[in-house]
């Protein structure tokens, strides 16, 4: 049912132009939400078959290498048989068309290794990398590397060939490598290397994840967990390692052919600066010493004692934890931080933009409970204001991402559908309409 704010506006809109407004449609979805189901499917699969057969034994980076083969090969190829992805628009490609290059691919083959070199001066650059925490991520790039540099040259052959429009940022990097700059459009250069940081910074990290989640859970003898607590220490786990590792995914399936690849880059500083924030190594450098709302008194010691609220409570968590994982699983090979790489606005995204966001912060109040700690009330109150600043440096996420997305008339469509049929369209407060004009320009 519409509330009655969205009716007295439709009536206005007929009593001022003398007909009904056009009715609003929610955009179709870059991916189909069985797409993503796919994924999950195999993912958890491919889990099962690492812990009864140990094929791999305990190389995890194998094991991880081999989950995210499987995963990828359900939902690329639920994608490109069942969707058809290929045959989109959005993809630059047009299979019929048949316009051969080597000098255009040559350029994007050297642009390409401009991208890896790219990353690799940054790893060498910064002490970050150069621990041993991402060492099993190195060691991905020694396995996956070499080959897919023998595949990529034929790879971008046959898609430069079918290209509308071929002259891409890999194309104008590799007029820069090559020290040819005649031609070359240095926004388009930058649009790409602003992906390519945002690959090189996020994928060691949750690969990395990934593997100490695997390690872990590959070590776990479920057969002795008894309880509601070991229950949820499991499942909550195991939400943030399917999370991980359908992200790993993401970033490594940017191919124009399965329309996965990046549209844009997130262009601004701000976004930037509240997306890495979030992260380590700059949420150890910021958020605990800034943000640090945690009151060492959490959910499990304040309802120890009352096993009914425990588990009614526990389960809360559980419940907003898989919605934050189903908005991941929702984006099929898509998922990627600070890109755009196709709107979604199907599954948990058919109710809200930032589902995950919304979850993910809810979450955090019900775990930390920082309303309920065994502390004065000026330290309570300190400490949920600190959480609520954590909730601020997501909204100004969210508000970034959508300035980024709205650049984009799927986006601004799918704001104005929200406004209108969104979980909390009696709010008014989307800003995807406030950017129709800009959108538009």
């Amino acid at each position: 049912m519409e509330n009655e704010a969205v009716q007295q506006g439709r009536q206005a809109d007929t009593t001022a132009t003398g007909k009904h407004a056009p009715e609003v449609t929610r955009p179709r979805s870059a991916t189909h939400g069985a797409v993503g189901f796919a994924g999950l499917v195999a993912f958890l699969l491919s889990l099962t078959i690492l812990r009864v057969d140990r094929p791999f034994g305990d190389d995890v980076v194998t094991s991880a290498l081999f989950m995210i083969g499987m995963t990828s090969a359900a939902v690329l190829l639920t994608d490109l048989l069942w969707q058809k992805v290929h045959r989109r628009a959005s993809t630059g490609m047009t299979l019929s068309r048949n316009s051969p290059s080597w000098s255009r691919s040559l350029f994007k083959f050297a642009g390409l290794l401009g991208s890896l070199g790219f990353v690799a001066l940054l790893y060498w650059l910064f002490p970050e990398y150069h621990g041993d925490f991402y060492d099993n991520y190195y060691r991905m790039l020694s396995l996956v590397v070499p080959p897919w540099l023998v595949i990529a040259l034929p790879y971008i052959y046959f898609v430069d060939r079918k290209m509308a429009r071929p002259l891409d940022g890999y194309w104008h990097l590799g007029r820069v490598v090559t020290m040819q700059w005649g031609q070359v459009n240095w926004r388009i250069v930058g649009q790409h290397l602003l992906g390519w940081l945002v690959k090189g910074f996020f994928l060691p990290l949750m690969f990395t994840y990934m593997c100490n989640d695997l390690h872990h859970f590959l070590s776990t003898d479920v057969t002795k967990l008894s309880g509601f607590k070991a229950w949820f220490d499991l499942l909550y786990a195991l939400c943030y390692f399917i999370d991980v590792g359908l992200v790993v995914m993401g970033y490594l399936l940017a191919l124009r052919i399965a329309d996965t690849h990046l549209r844009s880059a997130e262009p601004t500083m701000l976004g930037w600066a509240v997306a890495l924030v979030c992260y380590e190594p700059f949420w150890s450098l910021f958020g605990r010493q800034y943000l640090a709302y945690s009151t060492g008194f959490p959910w499990g010691a304040w309802l120890w004692d009352k096993p009914l609220l425990y588990g009614i409570w526990g389960c809360a968590i559980l419940l907003l934890t898989g919605i934050y994982v189903w908005a991941t699983v929702s984006f099929g090979a898509r998922f990627s931080n600070l890109t755009h790489r196709g709107i979604i606005t199907n599954g948990p995204y058919r109710w809200t933009k930032h589902p995950a966001y919304i979850a993910k912060n809810l979450s955090w109040w019900l775990i930390s409970v920082p309303f309920v700690a065994n502390a004065p009330a000026g330290e309570i109150l300190r400490h949920c204001l600190l959480l609520l600043g954590v909730n601020a440096v997501y909204a100004m996420r969210a508000r970034t991402e959508e300035r980024h997305l709205s650049s984009d008339p799927e986006y601004v469509a799918y704001a104005q559908w929200i406004d209108t049929h969104g979980l909390f369209r009696a709010l008014r407060l989307t800003p995807g309409r406030r950017h129709t004009g800009a959108a538009n320009a």
